[in-house]
């Protein structure tokens, strides 16, 4: 995979109307907030209970799995770096406006469901600390978080960031002291499997289905590109570096899991990792309880940034009302976009039943995952030579990236 010169908008495309103010660490930090979420949280006990001490491998495969999508988002994310990317690519790739925009409002309602599902259980957390009825939490967390990402844009994903930090810090607390155990060391033989069987397989690799939507989140940094310095250089360095770091810590945190507190016991745990942290620590099981609310209310304002260019991106396409394209002039942020974003998502977590939703949400994602893939392959066979400043990807990339979507969504569909 090659890159070429790191031209700050490639030829071809439409600079920018936002504020172009993210570096790369900036971009880092959005992809390890919106991709490391709560879900980690308590998915460690679903890993163990379906794969034992091979969990951390499934992770591993899922990521690379994901990896294919990854370098597609990365070489059309540095064609067109705007707003509501998905849509824009479709778009480019097969001039469909009914396809354009419902790849557009898939993406903004699996957002949409995402943010919601998270406020709900934000509220849950929260309510240990603060005692108010839990509409008005929900409310009140909803529109606390638009007024953050109402901000520059710098300014709201460097607040997110630093709660990211948090997030990953409470990770990074259990890897830390996991590690000071001898048995993490001298156990590793036991990650793999020796001999290996097919049941030990189909373990590994329904685990590895269920790893796939922990992962999903870093296709979501494209929506911010258009707010990148030099785009062609971050885009694709923090799509990997995310992938990559985001890998490392899951692997890392699900092994010292499964090594401390037994793979049966964790099954069955409804909060596994503070399960594992206060084994680990001998602590109170509340300071982990404090990151989960910090990392669901990251959660939150990553998305209703996503959704807010989204709908900024499809206004400026053309394809919905003009006032979504409104920016404060100070700040540079869609603030209308970002409103509407914000009664969506009061509306699902206050009056929508929520169970269930957060499978649709991660169903949409793969199909948007399939949709994409399919979009570069359109591209790719259309032109001889991609634009100068573009990180190009070899041709089979994306035929690898459509099987893998297709195959895991295959799966979930026939799990269901």
């Amino acid at each position: 995979m090659t890159t070429a010169s790191p031209d700050p908008a490639p030829a071809g495309t439409i600079r920018s109307k936002l504020r172009r103010s993210l570096t790369l660490t900036h971009a880092v930090l959005y992809g390890l907030g919106i991709t490391i979420g709560a879900g980690i949280y308590v998915l460690v006990g679903l890993a163990a209970g379906r794969s034992g001490m091979q969990a951390p491998l499934a992770f591993v495969l899922a990521a690379l799995m994901m990896s294919f999508s990854a370098a597609t988002f990365a070489e059309l994310g540095t064609r067109m770096p705007v707003a509501a990317s998905e849509a824009a690519y479709v778009g480019a790739a097969f001039r469909r406006r009914w396809l354009v925009l419902a790849v557009g409002f898939l993406s903004i309602t699996t957002s949409t469901i995402s943010a919601a599902t998270i406020s709900s259980g934000s509220a849950g957390y929260l309510g240990v600390f603060i005692d108010l009825p839990r509409p008005v939490l929900i409310a009140g967390i909803i529109v606390a978080m638009g007024l953050v990402a109402s901000l520059a844009t710098v300014n709201s994903v460097s607040f997110a960031g630093a709660m990211t930090l948090v997030e990953v810090g409470g990770l990074m607390l259990i890897i830390g002291f996991g590690l000071t155990r001898p048995e993490v060391v001298t156990r590793l033989p036991e990650l793999v499997p020796v001999p290996f069987s097919l049941t030990i397989g189909a373990g590994i690799g329904a685990t590895a289905l269920l790893a796939v939507f922990a992962f999903i989140g870093f296709e979501h940094l494209v929506n911010v590109s258009e707010e990148m310095i030099a785009p062609s250089r971050t885009l694709p360095r923090a799509l990997f570096i995310t992938l990559g770091l985001t890998t490392l810590l899951y692997a890392l945190v699900v092994w010292v899991a499964v090594v401390v507190v037994s793979p049966v016991e964790l099954a069955t745990s409804p909060a596994p990792l503070a399960l594992v942290f206060t084994r680990l620590t001998g602590w109170p099981i509340t300071l982990m309880s404090a990151i989960a609310v910090v990392a669901t209310l990251n959660g939150i304002i990553v998305n209703i940034i996503i959704i807010a260019r989204v709908l900024f991106g499809l206004a400026d396409q053309g394809h919905l009302s003009a006032a979504l394209t409104h920016v404060h002039p100070t700040t540079q942020a869609p603030i209308a976009a970002t409103a509407l974003a914000v009664a969506a998502i009061l509306v699902f977590a206050l009056s929508v039943p929520l169970v269930g939703l957060a499978d649709l949400a991660a169903t949409g994602t793969l199909l948007v995952f399939s949709i994409v893939n399919l979009a570069l392959i359109r591209i790719k066979a259309r032109e001889r030579a991609a634009p100068p400043g573009v990180f190009v990807c070899p041709g089979w990339v994306p035929y690898a990236g459509l099987a893998c979507s297709l195959f895991l969504l295959g799966i979930d569909i026939f799990v269901r």
